[in-house]
């Protein structure tokens, strides 16, 4: 990244940050709020959330770097295929999170969210299968490995659980006591030093990869092929990003050799509204072609002042820590 690190004058004369509303209170906020770049390649959008610190939000600045300077790299398919992802909301509310996401015959289901219990997940997981044949369940590293193998055997048939404990020493334990269920690897490689330590210790069955934090979509692509080597399936997720930063994300997932299970990246739902129409959801697929933010949308949801001044601050903070 560093032969084409913009200077930093460039990165703030390109930058725009906006605050987009959300349907529901997703990792505790309802609003998203990003850092937005424009380049000579393009759009590029840098999300790292408020409280990550510069050493790891740098990761996300050098991925919308990457997008707006550099641009995507070679497609080798049109069309992405994405599951559907059921916040821990009611059971109740099911089918209208679902209707939101036409087509798609897969569904992430959130899990072991504070202040729920195992009845409220098992609930929800049985609205959801009633209504889509595959089902995974997501528990952002939330349960002991005792208790989820309890749950993990209350729900029945998954296509994977997606980060059901913490640490890699507990993904591998769990792994050996409940082997009919495939274990997905998220924070254990997003939020890894060593990203490939979770594969190197047994920990996972397919590994759940976000562009932003890996640090762009050529990075996200060599993990990719190391992790084949380990015999690992990779679904490539949002970060909660917005349409400009799903650009990278869709294009990642374009370029991967292989896709054989949907990819987390159909999270646009999540928001009131967004940076561009033209997106659409059909047959269960997202096209994986680039859209440029609408001029009236940057505009409409920009932030307050005090807002852009700590993002431009940021951008220079974590532009040194590339260079």
């Amino acid at each position: 990244m560093s032969a084409v690190l913009p200077d930093p004058a460039d990165l703030l004369a390109a930058l725009h940050v906006v605050r987009l509303p959300m349907r529901v209170r997703f990792r505790g906020i309802t609003e998203r709020e990003v850092a937005l770049l424009h380049g000579p390649a393009g759009w590029g959008e840098f999300g790292a959330f408020p409280e990550y610190p510069d050493a790891e939000a740098a990761h996300w600045l050098a991925g919308a770097i990457e997008a707006a300077w550099i641009g995507p790299p070679p497609a080798v398919r049109a069309r992405i295929p994405v599951n559907a992802t059921v916040p821990a909301v009611p059971a109740e509310q099911v089918p209208q999170i679902l209707a939101r996401f036409p087509g798609v015959d897969t569904a992430k289901v959130k899990v072991a969210e504070p202040g729920q219990g195992l009845a409220d997940d098992i609930a929800r997981v049985a609205a959801v299968r009633a209504r889509v044949p595959h089902v995974r369940v997501d528990a952002n590293g939330g349960w002991s490995v005792s208790a989820a193998a309890a749950a993990l055997r209350e729900f029945g048939p998954l296509q994977y659980a997606e980060q059901p404990c913490r640490t890699v020493e507990e993904l591998v334990a769990l792994r050996r006591q409940v082997p009919d269920v495939p274990i997905a690897a998220d924070e254990s490689i997003r939020r890894a030093e060593d990203p490939l330590r979770v594969a190197r210790a047994g920990g996972l069955d397919v590994a759940v990869v976000k562009v932003p934090p890996l640090g762009g979509m050529r990075q996200t692509l060599r993990i990719a092929e190391q992790l084949s080597g380990f015999g690992v399936p990779i679904v490539v997720s949002s970060a909660l990003d917005t349409a400009v930063g799903m650009n990278a994300a869709l294009a990642a997932a374009a370029a991967l050799p292989e896709l054989p299970l949907a990819c987390g990246l159909a999270t646009g739902e999540f928001f009131v509204d967004d940076l561009v129409t033209g997106r659409e959801l059909r047959d269960g697929a997202l096209a994986g072609a680039a859209l440029e933010p609408e001029p009236d949308r940057l505009a409409r949801f920009a932030a307050p002042p005090g807002r852009v001044a700590w993002w431009r601050d940021r951008v220079v903070r974590c532009t040194a820590l590339l260079g």
